[in-house]
This record gives C-alpha cells, structure tokens and sequence, in this order.
C-alpha cells in the first residue's frame, strides 16, 4: 500500500507518493495560495497529479505548519496559512474521495524520523526543526505527544532571554528570535552595528541591499571565513545549546533530531552546541547526556511521517 504524504508551508505545498518502507516514490509541488479555497484547490491538485500516475494510493495525511485541534480534524490557527477554525481534512476527503489524516509538521517530522530515520527506536525522541522559526516534536514511546489541547510542544517559544528580541508570536525573547535563520541574520546585522568595519563581505553586502542578510547568506559567509559571520553562528551554537538543555531538563530525551533548513548548515555549529548543551543541563556530568543528530529525511521528514500516520488509519 501507499499513501500521499503533504507538507503545506507558507510557500509551498509538497506531496509524495510514500510506500510502507517510508521509502519516496515520487513527488509534486504547488505554491501556497493565501485563499483560503485556492488553498484546497492546490492541495488536491497535488493530490490527483500523483494519483493519476499511482493507482495504489490508499490514503492522505496532511502535515501542517499551524495548531491542529486534538481530534485532528480542524486546523485552529495557522500564522502562514488562510485556514481558522477550518475543519480541513473533512475538506480535503471530500475532494480526493480518499481518507485524510491531520497533524501538525513537526509532529510528522518527528513520526518519519522516529520510524525511519535518525530516532529509529528511541522512547524517547524529541525533533527540533530550525529553519525561519523554531518547530518541535515529541515522541514518548514512540507516540507523539499533542498536549491536552493538540498544540504541544511549542519549543521555538521557550523565553531563553527575557524581555529580549520581539517575536511575531507577541512575547519577546523566544528561544526561536535566537537559534534560527531568521536569528542569524539578526544578529549578524547587530554584530555589524556594533562593531562597523570588522565584516567585509556582509558589511559589503548590507550596503547594496539590507535584504540581502539572511541566515543563508550568513552561513555563506561563515564557511569563507567572514569573521561577523563566523561570530553569529557561534551565538547560534551557544543559544542551539542552551535551549536544548532546557529541552533535557523537562523532557529527558533518549535522542534530539536537529532538522530544518538550518540543519543544512550544522557543521558549522552543532559540535559546539553539544558542548554548550553538556554543560548547561541540570546535572552536568552526572547524568546521561541525549544523543543529537542530523535529521536522515531532511525536507521529506514531514512528508513520510503523514504518510506513515494515514496509512496507519488506513489499515
């Protein structure tokens, strides 16, 4: 059997034909509309692009960047997505004439590593997808772990510096305005303000378009050895560290997964992270530290862990 995975983003709607293995058959992409409607018509548009081209298609999970409700029907809220109070997978069946299973991304994220990737067999295994913000996913005995409401576990949220940098969430000092894209390129930006003339190739950069400093570009720079930018990584490493040790102190985790688009760039950062994290927790030195890994799936985590989920209530 299989079934179609999706991972619908602020920018993108990604599907994939994933078979039991959790092995990625093929793939299709849509932009993400900001119509609500258009929205649906892109999802299943995907949805039959693939089914015309694979007739063992049993089921679809939808994994979703926003708060998907307990009975995983409805989407609550979704800051990058059209939909609230939406009840989107009665939606989406109906159109597909398949069964369609709801659940937040970082929870599938989470689910695909845990079945096939870097937490295979772990009991406890939480995900940290670091990429414009912060994502989080927990799995206790190999179960995700929604919280009494579905929104559990809004790790990026964590306050790390209080009354610290603005977050778009509408507190200040979130763990995810320090260790992100997003927060790379913010401090990068600082590190310049503050010390001019010490950074040529961003300082460079910055005078032809401020736009141009992202975290990507910052991890650019970092590798050819730009100093401003080897020192806003270095306060990624520290703020990845000390977030996961707070991560440890509540959860206790077997193993930590480090995914995202950030992750692309983690051996730039996540040796020191360890360091930071094995003397930051509660107990250091006395205690087992949680193994931290690179996530195996990379972008298709998502996809194969609401794949897993729908053909799971497929059976």
């Amino acid at each position: 059997m299989r079934a179609i995975g999706l991972d619908v983003g602020g920018t993108s709607v990604r599907a994939a034909v994933v078979d039991e293995q959790g092995f990625v058959v093929d793939t299709a992409r849509a932009g993400t509309p900001s119509d609500e409607n258009a929205l649906e018509d892109a999802i299943s548009g995907v949805i039959d692009e693939l089914r015309n081209r694979y007739d063992e298609v049993v089921a679809v999970g939808l994994a979703v960047a926003g708060f998907v409700a307990s009975d995983r029907e409805t989407v609550m809220f979704a800051p990058h997505l059209a939909w609230r109070a939406a009840p989107v997978a009665e939606r989406i069946a109906k159109r597909v004439g398949l069964p369609v299973t709801l659940e937040h991304d970082a929870n599938a994220a989470a689910l695909g590593e845990h079945r096939f990737g870097a937490a295979r067999g772990a009991r406890v295994a939480a995900l940290v997808a670091i990429g414009t913000g912060i994502g989080a996913g927990l799995l206790l005995d190999g179960e995700i772990y929604r919280g009494a409401h579905g929104v559990a576990p809004e790790l990026g949220h964590l306050t790390v510096v209080p009354g610290g940098r603005a977050c778009p969430c509408g507190k200040y000092g979130c763990w995810e305005r320090y260790c992100s894209g997003t927060a790379l390129a913010a401090t990068a930006i600082e590190l310049m303000a503050r010390q001019p003339g010490q950074s040529t190739v961003l300082a460079r950069d910055m005078a032809e378009d401020p736009g141009a400093i992202t975290g990507r570009r910052v991890a650019r720079a970092a590798r050819d050895g730009d100093p401003v930018a080897q020192r806003a990584v270095a306060e990624l490493a520290k703020w990845l560290g000390e977030g996961l040790a707070l991560v440890a102190d509540v959860f206790d985790p077997e193993i930590v997964v480090i995914g995202g688009g950030v992750s692309g760039s983690s051996t730039l950062f996540l040796d020191e992270a360890r360091e930071h994290y094995a003397g930051a927790i509660t107990g250091a030195r006395h205690r087992p530290l949680a193994r931290i890994r690179t996530a195996h799936l990379g972008d298709d985590a998502a996809m194969v862990g609401a794949a897993a989920l729908a053909l799971e209530g497929a059976c």
